[in-house]
């Protein structure tokens, strides 16, 4: 039934002969003779009905002449740039812009009023249905091209300070041994190493240019409303990923696989690091923020489309910048990468919010969660690699030969500018290990500093300082390891006073004082003076020895005597005195006051004995003089052996 209604409907040319044929039948009834009244009466109600019938008719004609006006119209205004495509539509005004668009606006209204004219499929209604959306898709093919031209066109580049990366200071140098690096490249590494910019100040900014945006929401529209949006959005998506793949270019960025990172160099890897947390913040809080400001402006009237096209926008990016980070997280726990870790995990912690406020949309939900995720396995990371740094030293290979002339061992510059850099880090660190337990300290801390530790509980790095000071507790032990490789106990008692008046200095003039508390100064300046005090008694009670008369009996020794007591103790200095020129006292002002100390004790004693004898023996027999004994005496601990040896002959 269906099927034949569908091919018996008639054309509006058809129904016209059917009423013509139908009048000229009734004509020729009229004139019959045989008509009865009720005939008659009948005849005359069809011939109103076919009036009515045929009014109707003409109407739909002339409402169809009027549709095919209308697309004839559009229809030439598209075909017109179809056939100039060298020149785009927003290119040519204003004017040529809107006249398009009314185009397509009319356009669509046709096609809504063919749908709603019952119509043969066959018939001419269909035929202009067809050609109506065939223009349409024309028309929405080449809104596509000026979409991506205008994308193209008005496209606005960052500023100068977000475009390139610059890097400053140095890295601390780590080997096993930890001996590696002199004084000066590790103090420069003490320095916290960040990326360089002009400034901390982010901001949204247009990445096309303002006068665009009215036409990009008009060629929006006009592709929504003709139900083009997938294609509106295919495009503009491609567009901006296009941008933002050549902004990363511009950037630097490159594409690690997993195992890249794993196998890489520390020193590129570092770089490496650097770089990612300098790109994070810029392309998260500048260029992210710059472009979901974008999609809003143009898609915000479209509902969930302006975030869908932000997500597909920024995710492969997303992805490559936190697949390097989880790399980084699964690597090891080597003390060198500590810096940088927590380096990376400062810089999620800052875009924490960033993130969630640009991902905040379920549909984003996967990178936020990934962002969390890497960010606590850095923090996991970074925690255990600074716990088990104490470990780190007290493994570090000890060699059997003491370290020459008893000054700073390397271990002590590395550890001390190592933990001094971590300080910068203190908030961070105290977070990362706030639950952990006083008890699972290293045991090599102190009595002394364990008391310190509790001054210190109150305070706001409290976690912190506690594994501060078991890792110079460690430290101490080690050194005190080290120094028993020191067949001479004077020179063993150098070695601590100079590591000591070290860590202590280094305490002092950073930001470690905050951590360590003004008793740990204090206590640790003390055991410098001991250690000095020691060196003096083990250097010089016997050699003074030589010059004391204990029994109080001078006047009973002889000329003889008093010859051989001179001569045993400049012996005793010059061998004194070739070695310890050779042990080293880097820091001057500890030397020079050890040198004080020291002459004032020798020099009193020898100008006692000289004078006590000068009546008895000539002083040629006296081999140095009181100012020659101070003069060398100043010669101590600058770390290059000198002798004596020939001394007494040059001057006689």
């Amino acid at each position: 039934m269906g099927d034949y209604k569908s091919s018996s409907t008639p054309t509006h040319e058809g129904e016209q002969h059917l009423i013509a044929a139908a009048r000229h039948i009734m004509q020729a009834l009229r004139s019959s003779s045989f008509l009865t009244d009720d005939l008659r009466k009948t005849l005359s109600d069809l011939e109103s009905h076919l009036s009515a019938i045929a009014a109707i008719t003409e109407s739909k004609t002339q409402e169809f002449s009027e549709f095919e006006k209308r697309l004839k119209s559009a229809e030439e205004k598209v075909f017109s740039w179809e056939s100039n495509d060298q020149i785009m539509i927003w290119d040519s005004g204003p004017v040529e812009a809107s006249n398009y668009l009314k185009s397509i606006d009319e356009i669509q209204k046709l096609i809504q009023n063919f749908t709603s004219l019952s119509v043969d499929e066959y018939g001419k209604h269909k035929e202009l249905f067809y050609r109506a959306d065939s223009v349409l898709q024309l028309a929405m093919s080449r809104l596509e091209e000026e979409l991506i031209h205008i994308l193209v066109r008005y496209e606005q580049h960052l500023e100068p300070e977000y475009m390139s990366f610059r890097l400053s200071g140095a890295d601390i140098v780590y080997d096993e041994s930890f001996v590696s690096a002199d004084e000066e490249s590790i103090e420069e590494a003490s320095q916290r190493n960040r990326y360089t910019n002009e400034s901390d100040d982010y901001y949204v900014v247009d990445l096309v240019q303002p006068l665009a945006i009215p036409h990009l929401k008009s060629i929006a529209k006009a592709m929504f409303a003709s139900n083009y949006g997938y294609e509106f959005c295919h495009s503009f998506i491609n567009t901006r990923k296009y941008a933002l793949d050549e902004y990363l270019v511009v950037l630097g960025v490159q594409i690690f696989s997993i195992e890249d990172v794993l196998k890489m160099e520390w020193t590129s890897l570092n770089l490496e690091i650097k770089k990612w947390s300098w790109i994070m913040k810029i392309i998260i809080r500048v260029y992210l923020a710059s472009e979901k400001w974008l999609c809003e402006q143009i898609l915000a009237e479209f509902g969930s489309v302006s975030s869908f096209c932000f997500l597909d926008i920024s995710k492969a990016t997303m992805a490559c910048l936190l697949n390097f980070g989880e790399a980084i997280a699964m690597g090891s726990r080597r003390p060198e990468k500590l810096f940088s870790l927590l380096d990376m995990y400062e810089v999620l912690a800052d875009l924490l919010l960033d993130i969630d406020a640009l991902f905040m949309e379920e549909t984003g939900s996967f990178i936020r969660i990934e962002f969390h995720e890497l960010m606590k396995s850095l923090g996991n990371l970074s925690k255990t690699t600074f716990l088990e740094f104490g470990n780190a030293i007290a493994t570090s290979n000890t060699s059997s030969n003491p370290f020459s002339g008893g000054g700073i061992h390397p271990l002590t510059r590395y550890v001390m500018n190592y933990i001094k850099t971590l300080t910068e880090y203190g908030r961070t660190l105290n977070f990362l290990i706030k639950d952990q337990c006083i008890e699972d300290s290293n045991p090599a801390l102190e009595l002394e500093d364990r008391q310190g530790i509790e001054d210190l509980f109150s305070s706001t790095f409290y976690p912190t300082a506690h594994h501060l000071l078991s890792i110079t507790s460690t430290l101490k032990s080690s050194l005190d390891s080290r120094s028993k490789l020191y067949k001479d106990a004077a020179l063993q008692h150098v070695f601590l006073m100079n590591n000591i008046h070290y860590m202590v200095q280094k305490v002092k003039s950073s930001k470690l004082m905050f951590f360590f508390g003004d008793e740990w100064i204090r206590e640790h300046i003390a055991k410098v003076q001991q250690h000095a005090t020691s060196y003096e008694r083990a250097t010089w009670s016997s050699v003074l020895s030589l010059l004391r008369d204990d029994n109080q009996r001078s006047h009973s020794f002889s000329k003889a005597s008093f010859r051989e007591r001179c001569r045993a103790f400049s012996i005793a200095f010059e061998e004194v005195y070739k070695s310890q020129t050779g042990w080293s006292i880097p820091d001057l002002e500890l030397r020079e006051g050890l040198q004080i100390s020291t002459a004032q004790n020798v020099i009193q004693a020898y100008r006692t004995f000289v004078g006590r004898i000068s009546g008895d023996i000539s002083d040629k027999d006296v081999k140095y003089t009181v100012d020659d004994l101070e003069k060398y005496l100043f010669h101590l601990f600058e770390g290059s052996p000198r002798s004596l040896h020939h001394a007494f002959i040059r001057r006689r």
